[in-house]
This record gives structure tokens, sequence and C-alpha cells, in this order.
């Protein structure tokens, strides 16, 4: 019972899925305007949290042949036959995406349900299905999806959506290659063994130790732009702690792209993340 548990976690990609419910939290708590009911809060994000986890789920189903050739995912359950790969999956899958949408449109309003859906789409049919086996674009459009998250929770408070989502949506697009390159750089050969045209794998290491300190440079500045909407000091000070710290890594990385400070700026890119996000979350709080 608890393997089988510990498979469904490992389907559904829970810990990303939180990641994603906090986005879209941190949208709703920056924009101002009338907040949505609890229980219209509470379905927004079960709605967040349950199509994140289908497109995690068609992600593990569609790349099942991928994740045998790599030793970081060849434990997944649908590798190891611990879960059946079977084609019911896929209306569990799509019925999981898209019923939570439509509950968001009619208990919330229709923008906020769209971009719930748009999120889950982006990462399971544009990135997973379209995007990733054929381009190194397939992370940077792909990142397009946790941007909606944030705007699925803002659009619950104003579905115009005004300056301060959009530019954190924008920090978000920028940094998930970033992000996700550094990952790749330290993956490098498994990529090239599964042929999934990851950056590092189509130009090298030094190449994309360059693009990510360019993207890095790109979302530290955007990252402050919010400031000037609205957002105040303890917003600014977590986006220059976290965005130093990303920073420096990169800059680590640019000057030796080995795959021990691709790590490094990897896990810069989460702390970078949750200052961001914590500090956009506290400064509305701490102001009331």
């Amino acid at each position: 019972m608890a393997a089988r548990i510990k498979d469904i976690l490992t389907l559904f990609k829970l810990r990303i899925g939180f990641a994603i419910v906090l986005t879209a939290l941190t949208g709703l708590i920056v924009t101002p305007g009338r907040s949505p009911t609890l229980a219209q809060g509470v379905v927004l994000m079960l709605a967040v949290l349950l199509s994140a986890a289908a497109a995690g789920g068609f992600n593990h189903y569609f790349d099942y042949d991928l994740d045998a050739r790599m030793p970081r995912t060849q434990r997944r359950p649908f590798v190891v036959g611990s879960l059946p790969h079977a084609p019911w999956w896929l209306p569990l899958f799509g019925s999981m995406m898209l019923l939570p949408c439509v509950a968001v449109m009619f208990a919330v309003n229709v923008a906020s349900g769209l971009f719930v859906f748009l999120g889950a789409f982006f990462y399971g049919g544009v990135y997973t299905f379209w995007l990733k086996r054929r381009t190194w674009l397939n992370i940077v459009i792909g990142g397009l999806a946790g941007s909606f998250s944030i705007l699925a929770g803002a659009a619950a408070v104003d579905p115009a959506l005004g300056p301060i989502p959009l530019w954190l949506a924008v920090v978000l697009f920028l940094w998930t290659p970033p992000h996700f390159w550094s990952l790749a750089i330290t993956l490098r050969e498994e990529y090239a063994a599964a042929r999934v045209p990851m950056l590092p794998v189509v130009v090298g290491n030094a190449t994309t130790a360059r693009v990510i300190f360019g993207h890095t440079l790109l979302l530290v500045a955007a990252s402050i732009v919010p400031f000037f909407f609205g957002l105040g000091w303890v917003y600014l000070l977590g986006v220059l702690l976290g965005g130093g710290l990303f920073l420096h890594r990169s800059l680590l990385l640019l000057r030796n792209p080995v795959p021990l400070a691709a790590r490094a700026n990897f896990l810069a890119s989460i702390q970078q993340l949750v200052l961001f996000l914590g500090g956009a979350c506290l400064d509305p709080l701490l102001r009331v």
C-alpha cells in the first residue's frame, strides 16, 4: 500500500504541483481588489493542483520510453511497471485537467479557469507532446506553464490583470530556462543518450552557461520592476537577495561551466524562486 501511494505521488509530481499552487496563491495575494471567498479560493487552488497533477501524469505517460533511457528517471512507475502503462490513463488525465478548469469558470470566473487550463496545457501539450523531443526551445516556450498559474490567481481577483501580476508572470517565464538548463548541464550525457535536444546537448556547456547568465540578468532586472508598480520593500529585499545569489552562481558557472557549478546554480535558482514568491506574498500582508 505504501509503495502504491509513493507511485501515485511520483506519477502526479505533487511537489511541483504544490509549487504551482504557491505561484497561483502569489498572484491572488499581490493583485489589488476584492479577494475571492474562501470557498472560491479553495476551488481555485484545488483546480490548480489537480490540473498540474494531470499534466505531470501525462508527462510520465508520454515520456516513459525516454525515462527508461535516463538513470534519473528509469525508476518511474510506468518504466518499472509498478503502474500499468495503459490507455485508460489518458481519459483520467484529461478529466483531471478539464473538470477543475470548468469548476473554476463557474465558481470564480472564466478568465481564471482559462489560465488554469493553459498552464496544464502548455506543460502537457506544448512542452511534453510537441516540443520536448523536437527543439532546444522546448523549455523556453514550455516555461509559460508556470506563468499562467500566477495569472490564474490574479484573475480570480481582477480578470483585467494589472501590471504587478503581469510582471510576476514575466519573471517566472524568464526563470524557467536558466533553472532547467542548469539541471540539463548536470544531466547532459543522459539527455544526449535519450536524444532529447536540451540546450547543453545542442550547443555545449560553455555556450549554455553564457545563455544562462544572460537569462539570469534579464530575470533579476524584471523582478525589480514590480517594486515600481506598488510592491514594497519586503518584496524588493527578497528579489535582491535571491537575484543576487542566482546571479553570483550563474557568473561562477559562466567562468567554469562544469556539472558541479551547474548543480549549484540549479539550487540557487530554487532559492531565488522561494525568496521571490515569499517576498511577493509577504509584502502585501505585512502592509495591511
